[in-house]
């Protein structure tokens, strides 16, 4: 089994969702005490808040090295808003760093889809770094919320999600703004925040769903145990 190291604390809260995934993940294909062999790396969320972006490439740079050195042979950045800064993470180690959005374009490929909602912090929503990737790699489109609800839905996500607190209004607040893209055309919605999954569950809605945290972890499954 291959070692997987995790750059998370960003938040904690989806961070620990990772290590439960994994491990499960890996109970479930090897049987009897089977479990992941893991670095983590957590950091604290408030500097990441408090940093501007050329600080957190070096941050996670310095955090990636340092997994690589302890012995990890990949690296998951444990958030989809800090692929902004994959490619001078990736350039820093030898090891490969496992993409968030490569597992999600697969999964939304299996389902014969080609557009999708997209629903994660402003950052994720309104650059393109990370729908430009689905949309070179898999060609998938994707739409995301008018810009009122993209502040309401980064708002959540920091002032609740991250802190652990889940509302149900919220969660009605999420759906409205999910139908509102299937209206649009998205054959489904991605949960493009690590923290949006402890708020919305596939089995409370009709729409596909699709949770990047539980496609990150598989995909760190899949490199471990792969011979």
């Amino acid at each position: 089994m291959k070692t997987i190291g995790l750059i998370g604390g960003v938040s904690w809260e989806s961070t620990k969702e990772y290590y439960r995934i994994i491990n499960e993940i890996v109970r479930h294909r090897m049987g009897k005490y089977h479990s992941a062999e893991i670095l983590l790396y957590s950091l604290d969320f408030q500097v990441i808040r408090d940093s501007n972006w050329q600080q957190i490439g070096k941050l996670l740079t310095n955090k990636a090295i340092l997994l690589e050195k302890a012995g990890a042979d990949c690296v998951l950045i444990c958030a989809n808003t800090l692929h902004k800064v994959f490619k001078v993470v990736q350039n820093s180690v030898s090891i490969p760093v496992l993409h968030i959005a490569d597992p999600l374009g697969k999964a939304i490929k299996r389902e014969g889809f080609h557009k999708v909602g997209l629903l994660g912090t402003k950052t994720t929503m309104e650059e393109n770094f990370y729908q430009k990737r689905l949309k070179e790699k898999f060609n998938i489109d994707v739409l995301i919320p008018p810009k009122a609800e993209r502040e309401m839905v980064d708002k959540i996500i920091f002032n609740e999600l991250v802190t652990g607190k889940i509302k149900k209004y919220s969660r009605e607040i999420y759906y409205s703004i999910m139908y509102e893209l299937i209206e649009q055309g998205a054959e489904g919605i991605v949960l493009g925040c690590t923290e949006i999954p402890l708020l919305i569950e596939q089995k409370d809605v009709r729409i596909p769903l699709f949770d990047t945290t539980k496609f990150h972890a598989e995909a760190a499954v899949e490199f471990a145990l792969d011979e």
